[in-house]
């Protein structure tokens, strides 16, 4: 029961979302995420498992040997005079016992020091990982949203549309049982509103699409009702704030910070290749207590101790391959932060074009629209007032209406314009 009321709830506050909303959700969900946050855990545990190296290794050890057959050789054939002729001499009792415990210590080893720095340095390499999958779930999201929300905002529109259009098809139609217009006039204006009925379903249609692809980065199923309540126009003022001239921080975008760490990677690569030759020490002791015999078992206990230095004279030319490999690596790195940096910059100046266009767009259209609704209010006045023809009304109606989605429209475009240079800038 708990369960269930915890999914109805869940359903319910997904009906209706925000783009600040569905982008907390969606970086609450997104399997990205979730992926990057399990390299962070797994780069943990390399830390870990790398420091694990370097700690005291205890080991205990038990075995039992029977010899069913024992090893031995004749006297004779060890220059043994005496003895009855074929007698042997056993090279091993019959019976063993022997424990083990062994202690070994790792006292220095440059591949360990790099190692672990290494895996240090590959932490905060995955945790740059997740900032640029939050930065890339938070893009696709807002992508997704704008055409649902393009879309809402068109409906709406039509609605009012429709509803206004249909109190003048009423209107011309008491004027027609009165004389005072033609049939004519009501099937123009009908006309009109078939076309606003006809348009709003195809509409409605659409919106359901592009909310089911924003249902999949969000990682909702689309089986759920998910609803964009944001206004455009209210989005469009609280993002209009942005200095579209503002210069390009490397530093905002987080692939070129990871990036930066992989370059740091690379060179210690190179760097411990070229220390190959650093030696290695190490610490061992171990007490071995056994029993031996053959009928009766005797205690044979022993201890040892010591240390091992081992060091890398001649390998067969395999370090210098893996420091050549190594070198190549950090070279092609540095050629993808070139490659990245330059289509940094031509993506910030594409989105500064792109959000001039788009915002006189918004200002053309703004006036069109206002000319448009005068239009069409004074034909619908002069229509009413026995002065204009339907005709006139139509044609204003039409005008009007595409006036209406010219805006929506150049509204979305500076949106999206806005959206593209935060994104170009590295802005959240």
């Amino acid at each position: 029961m708990i369960l269930s009321l915890a999914f109805v709830m869940r359903l319910s506050a997904q009906q209706s979302m925000s783009l600040a909303e569905a982008i907390d959700y969606a970086l609450a969900n997104s399997p990205e995420v979730r992926i990057a946050n399990l390299n962070i855990k797994d780069a943990e545990w390399r830390v870990k498992e790398n420091k694990s190296i370097a700690l005291p290794h205890l080991a205990l050890g038990l075995d039992y040997n029977h010899y069913i057959q024992q090893p031995a050789l004749p006297i004779e054939a060890l220059g043994f005079e005496g003895g009855e002729p074929g007698q042997k001499i056993t090279f091993a009792l019959q019976k063993s016992l022997n424990g083990k415990i062994e202690l070994n210590q790792l006292l220095f080893s440059n591949e360990y020091l790099i190692g672990i720095k290494g895996a240090r340095m590959y932490h905060e390499y995955v945790t740059l990982q997740l900032n640029a999958a939050r930065e890339r779930v938070r893009n696709h999201v807002r992508d997704a949203y704008l055409p649902a929300l393009l879309f809402t905002k068109a409906v709406e529109v039509l609605d009012s549309n429709i509803q206004n259009q249909v109190e003048l098809v009423n209107e011309t139609k008491a004027i027609l049982k009165a004389g005072f217009a033609e049939q004519l006039d009501v099937d123009r204006l009908e006309y009109i509103l078939s076309s606003l009925q006809i348009r709003r379903e195809t509409q409605v249609r659409q919106q359901e699409i592009v909310v089911n692809a924003l249902k999949y980065q969000l990682n909702i199923p689309v089986s759920e009702v998910v609803t964009v309540s944001d206004d455009l126009d209210a989005l469009l003022a609280e993002y209009a704030s942005i200095d579209p001239n503002e210069e390009l921080n490397y530093m905002n975008r987080p692939d070129y910070v990871a990036i930066l760490k992989a370059q740091e990677l690379d060179q210690m690569q190179v760097q411990l290749y070229e220390k190959d030759w650093l030696p290695t020490l190490s610490f061992f002791a171990s007490y071995n207590p056994g029993f031996q015999g053959n009928k009766e078992l005797f205690w044979i206990p022993s201890a040892l101790a010591g240390v091992s230095l081992r060091m890398n004279i001649y390998d067969g030319g395999w370090s210098r391959a893996k420091q050549e490999r190594a070198t190549i690596s950090a070279l092609q790195t540095e050629e993808q932060k070139h490659l990245m940096t330059t289509g940094f910059d031509l993506e910030v100046e594409n989105a500064r074009v792109q959000y001039n266009t788009a915002l006189q767009q918004v200002q053309d259209q703004e006036h069109n629209l206002d000319l448009a609704r005068r239009i069409h209010v004074t034909s619908e006045i002069k229509f009413k007032s026995g002065l204009g023809s339907s005709f006139e009304v139509t044609q204003a109606q039409a005008g009007f209406y595409q006036a209406q989605g010219n805006l929506i429209n150049a509204q979305y475009d500076l949106l999206a314009a806005v959206v593209a240079l935060k994104k170009a800038l590295g802005k959240p």
